[in-house]
C-alpha cells in the first residue's frame, strides 16, 4: 500500500483490496453483481471492465477453482487488480485493453460466464468528473451497446451474460441485450421497501430460447428510513455483503 492508495476490507474481510485513495472507489455495486453469477467449481469466468478487481475476487472468494480474467483498459487500476488477486491468494488474469479493441489474448476465447459494471452515466445528459480514474469507469464514452456487444461475443454458447445497470438505463440495456442474448430475467435492486428500483440485474444466456422473466425486486435495506449511522441492510443482503453468500434469481 502506499500513500494513493487504501486497503479496504470487503465479504467481511474475508477480501483485502488495495483501491485509489481518490478516483473511483468500488462500493457494493459490484458485490451484489458477484453474488448474482451462477458460476461453478471450473468454470471460466470475464470481469469486463474489472477496474481493481473488486466483482471478480467476491465471486473467486464464494467459488472456488474458478479460472477468473478481467478486461482493464485504465493501467494503474489493471495494476491493482493483479495486485489483489495475488494479495488474496486467488488466481487472476487481468488483461490490460479496451473492449472496442479486444486484446489478441481475449478475442479467440469464450467463456462460460461474463459480466460487467458499465459506466452508468451518458455525459450528454450529465456532468463528468474531475478525477480522470472516476471518469473512466463512471462516465460513458464507450456505448453501452458496445458493452453488451463485447460481453455477449465473448460468452460461451449457453453461457451467462450479466450486467449491472442504474434502472434509467433499462431500456436501452434491454434493447441491446435482446440483439445478442436469449433467455432474458431481470431482477430489479429496490433501496426499500415500496421505493421504486434504482439498479437492476439483468442476465441473458447465449443462445438462449426462454421466455423474459421479470422478477420480484430484491429489497437491499429494511425499513422505509435509515436510522441514526447504524447499517440496516436486510439479513438477505447483509449475509452477501458481509459473508460472501449468493444471490440467485429466483427459479
Amino acid at each position: 500500500m502506499t500513500r494513493d492508495t487504501t486497503c479496504d476490507d470487503f465479504l467481511g474481510g474475508r477480501l483485502k483490496i488495495l483501491q485509489p485513495r481518490t478516483g473511483y472507489r468500488a462500493g457494493i455495486d459490484p458485490v451484489l453483481l458477484a453474488a448474482s453469477i451462477p458460476a461453478k467449481p471450473g468454470d471460466t469466468v470475464l470481469d469486463l471492465g474489472c477496474g481493481v478487481g473488486v466483482a471478480g475476487l467476491c465471486l473467486a472468494r464464494r467459488v472456488s477453482g474458478l479460472h477468473l480474467t478481467g478486461l482493464e483498459r485504465q493501467p494503474a487500476y489493471a495494476d491493482l487488480a493483479r495486485a489483489n488477486g495475488a494479495a488474496n491468494d486467488l488466481p487472476f488474469e487481468v488483461v490490460e485493453g479496451d473492449l472496442l479493441d479486444m486484446p489478441r489474448t481475449l478475442r479467440d476465447r469464450q467463456f462460460h460466464h461474463v459480466f460487467a459494471n458499465p459506466p452508468y452515466f451518458d455525459r450528454a445528459t450529465s456532468t463528468a468528473a474531475t478525477d480522470p480514474g472516476r471518469e473512466g469507469a463512471m462516465g460513458e464514452d464507450t456505448p453501452l451497446a458496445a458493452w453488451v456487444a463485447a460481453a455477449a461475443k465473448r460468452t460461451r454458447p449457453k453461457g451467462t451474460t450479466t450486467f449491472i445497470q442504474r434502472a434509467e438505463r433499462l431500456p436501452e440495456l434491454l434493447s441491446h441485450a435482446a440483439d445478442h442474448l436469449g433467455s432474458l430475467q431481470l431482477l430489479p435492486l429496490i433501496p426499500r421497501p415500496g421505493r421504486p428500483a434504482r439498479l437492476v440485474l439483468l442476465r441473458g444466456r447465449r443462445g438462449g430460447r426462454a421466455a423474459f422473466r421479470l422478477h420480484d425486486g430484491w429489497c437491499l435495506h429494511n425499513g422505509q428510513h435509515h436510522v441514526n449511522d447504524c447499517e440496516n441492510y436486510t439479513p438477505a443482503t447483509a449475509c452477501i455483503l458481509r459473508d460472501g453468500g449468493e444471490m440467485p434469481f429466483p427459479d
